[in-house]
């Protein structure tokens, strides 16, 4: 399957489930790396708008590039507000934005589809002179008893799932390759805290997760609800995260 159309159907859940980002990360992005409000940002990949509204309620105008058009069109909608929003029908390979228009570029949650050599082509290409690049990932702690478990479900039902965020690894020659070996890494504590109705929308956004025309989605999501009920204290349910990037 084409990887533009791995989250087709999935947009709600998605938009309802996926966590933001931590505000540690924000916070260095515009205090240490340079973003303000007259930044101009392409989000690559840029999905629901999870990542670009951190931005833009900072103000920055952002170029949400996305070729998923389930997930673009409920981008639009959920970030019609901001009037620095631009929705851009294209991809990591071929943004369709102009040459060195951007001042940076983010990448939450979705580097790990793209073909890496092409995407660096097309980064240089529309980034302005010292422009940088950000690698973005929310990634579950894979020590918690909550997220083994919940792995194990996965990987009963789920034919697709290979790892969670992919098996990015802070040596993944995936982000080497991109950055000639020449980056800064750094993480922020993202703790997760989900209603059931929220981590049942977070799990069945993923890429791999059964669709409810399975045959077997019934009892999938019987486990998860299950998983929720031996974890979760005062109905709420704690998933140890974090926010890592690459820049």
């Amino acid at each position: 399957m084409s990887n533009v159309n791995k989250f087709s159907n999935k947009a709600n859940e998605y938009s309802a489930g996926r966590p933001s980002y931590a505000s540690g990360l924000i916070n260095m992005l515009y205090g240490e790396q340079g973003f303000c409000s007259g930044s101009a940002i392409a989000d690559i990949g840029s999905g629901t708008g999870i990542f670009a509204k951190q931005m833009l309620e900072r103000g920055s105008v952002v170029y949400g590039v996305e070729p998923n058009d389930d997930m673009r069109k409920r981008a639009e909608d959920d970030l019609s507000r901001f009037e620095k929003f631009y929705s851009i029908n294209g991809t990591a390979e071929n943004t369709t934005l102009e040459s060195g228009s951007v001042d940076f570029v983010t990448v939450a949650q979705a580097f790990h589809w793209f073909n890496v050599m092409p995407f660096k082509k097309e980064c240089s290409r529309i980034l302005k002179p010292g422009g940088k690049v950000f690698l973005i990932w929310n990634t579950r702690d894979a020590e918690s008893e909550t997220n083994r478990r919940q792995e194990v479900i996965f990987k009963r039902f789920c034919p697709s799932f290979k790892g969670f965020s992919s098996s990015i690894k802070e040596n993944d020659e995936r982000i080497r390759s991109f950055f000639g070996n020449d980056f800064t890494y750094a993480e922020f504590a993202n703790p997760l805290l989900y209603n059931r109705e929220k981590f049942i929308q977070r799990s069945l956004s993923s890429s791999y997760s059964l669709c409810s025309a399975n045959e077997r989605y019934g009892e999938y999501l019987q486990a998860l609800n299950d998983l929720f009920d031996e974890f979760s204290i005062d109905g709420v349910l704690a998933v140890l995260n974090k926010t890592e990037v690459y820049y």
